[in-house]
């Protein structure tokens, strides 16, 4: 190891994911965005149709839910099996690298649920009240 640079083997390991030109980047995009962390946690529980994740992931739109599965797959952390049956039936799972993600991001959505008092201002917490998607119980 030179002075001041790191050894190979740990730019190797790391990667440069702090680099503007990092690939990597693009996958932490998909992966921590809103509804990749959604996604990932609902696949976790099994393979679905595309109309039982939108259901189960409140909030998200079709076209939403349509681009973030397309990217989760491109990024090799989702399998799309499309049967050939009228009306078309697509399913959707986890691959294994896409189990692990799902881990990882289930692990942290945890914490900011355990945390939540603490992450949201009072005025946050009395907004999130108001629409019933947050209790005082909570804390």
């Amino acid at each position: 190891m030179t002075e001041g640079r790191p050894a190979l083997s740990d730019h190797l390991r790391r990667g440069e994911v702090l680099a503007a030109n990092c690939p990597s980047r693009a996958v932490l995009r998909v992966i921590t965005s809103q509804w990749g962390v959604l996604v990932l946690m609902v696949l976790s529980g099994g393979t679905h149709r595309f109309s039982a994740l939108r259901r189960r992931v409140g909030g998200v739109s079709e076209r939403m839910l349509a681009e973030t599965l397309r990217r989760l797959e491109q990024h090799g952390l989702v399998l799309r099996v499309a049967y050939p049956v009228v009306p078309p039936q697509t399913e959707y799972s986890l691959t294994p690298n896409g189990v692990e993600a799902a881990r990882l991001v289930a692990a942290l959505a945890d914490w900011v649920e355990v945390n939540i008092p603490d992450l949201l201002s009072p005025d946050q917490q009395a907004e999130a009240m108001a629409d019933g998607a947050y209790s005082a119980a909570s804390d």
